[in-house]
């Protein structure tokens, strides 16, 4: 078992960003409703707190990470954006939807 996990130490800063960058994509995406069971696993209030701590990630982490890296997640994270603005039955208001404190307004 040893030799199959890593140990946290050997993983560098980028990796570590980038993978929860992409964890909370999944997650945020399943409760979006883009995932098999929609019905069953859409939750919009979830949502929105993952797509917030994901804009705040990215925007804090994308000095760090690379613009190859950081811009493939902000073109995830505003896919989840309007995933969520469509999915949600009263949208927010123009800058005010989920991560747009910090990546300014989707449309």
């Amino acid at each position: 078992m040893n030799e199959v996990t890593r140990d946290i130490a050997d993983v560098g800063a980028v990796e570590v960003i980038t993978t929860t960058a992409v964890h909370l994509m999944s997650a945020a995406a399943v409760k979006c409703g883009l995932a098999d069971d929609a019905e069953g696993q859409t939750d919009l209030d979830e949502a929105r707190k993952l797509i917030n701590a994901l804009a705040g990630l990215i925007t804090a982490g994308a000095p760090e990470i690379s613009d190859m890296h950081a811009r493939s997640l902000r073109d995830g994270l505003r896919t989840l954006q309007l995933a969520f603005r469509e999915a949600s039955t009263m949208p927010d208001a123009p800058g005010s939807g989920p991560g747009e404190k910090w990546t300014g307004p989707v449309a």
